[in-house]
């Protein structure tokens, strides 16, 4: 693949994954596709919920500086906040030299950085690791564990990562979701979901009091092999945090398009 096509790629996995997963948490959420801009928004205090995102191919610096209000102006319009994701490999040379200052005009402070992943990896073999065990999500009681990692990882209060995921049945049944689990405790979390030809790779999380023991590397390979080996798909998706970047080359991904996430100014 191209970097262009990769980074394509990148941000048609989020737009379907995140229709997906938006429209379990509100039936009624706004999921339009509008002119070089998705929008899957769940108006949740979850704020990964809530999503915007440019998808013209090759922009310039003009058109993107048109598209960046046209994102503010709809996450104005929203009651909850949440990001807007750029991916930088859409836009063209000039644009993204002009990005950091366009950003800012429109009203868009820099949250924090990401990177587009993906490889031709699947299976892979079924982790085994000497601290953990595996348990797949299925009830409730798995489920809040899973939104207090996040809300751990990610420095939510507790409640929003609960009102963010309870009583979803898509993560307990269409979403390949796993804990990691030392003893009783569950110390680290990944999913994967199928969506259009991959398997995509969502909202792993350590526990920051038990992170750098290879907990979210194997748990994340726990997810892949399971979402793999039921479904025969043979390419895997994903978007790095900063801190998750190092740890998946090494199950096979490689690095494709920088994201930006970016949120409204104050």
């Amino acid at each position: 693949m191209t970097g262009l096509t990769e980074s394509i790629e990148s941000v048609r996995q989020l737009t379907v994954a995140w229709r997906a997963m938006v429209l379990d948490r509100d039936a009624d959420a706004d999921v339009r596709d509008l002119p070089g801009i998705a929008v899957r928004w769940a108006d949740s205090p979850f704020s990964f919920w809530n999503c915007v995102t440019l998808t013209d191919q090759g922009a310039g610096p003009e058109l993107v500086a048109e598209r960046l209000g046209q994102a503010a102006d709809i996450m104005r319009a929203k009651k909850n906040p949440g990001f807007l994701w750029l991916f930088e490999d859409l836009l063209d040379d000039e644009a993204r030299t002009a990005l950091a200052p366009a950003a800012e005009r429109a009203g868009f402070e820099h949250a924090f950085p990401g990177t587009g992943m993906a490889g031709d990896l699947l299976p892979v073999p079924d982790p085994v690791h000497p601290d953990l065990t595996f348990v797949r999500v299925r009830t409730d009681e798995h489920l809040r564990a899973y939104a207090d990692l996040q809300s751990r990882a990610y420095g939510f209060p507790l409640e929003e990562g609960r009102v963010g995921m309870a009583g979803s049945a898509y993560w307990k049944s269409e979403m390949f979701a796993y804990l990691a689990m030392r003893g009783d405790v569950a110390v680290a979390c990944a999913a994967t979901v199928e969506a259009e030809g991959r398997l995509f790779v969502a909202f792993v999380a350590t526990d920051p009091d038990w992170q750098r023991r290879g907990y979210g590397e194997a748990v994340t390979r726990k997810a892949l092999h399971e979402g793999a080996r039921a479904t025969g798909l043979t390419r895997a998706t994903l978007h790095a945090t900063e801190a998750g970047a190092p740890v998946y080359p090494r199950i096979g991904f490689e690095p494709n398009t920088p994201i930006h996430f970016y949120t409204l100014k104050g």
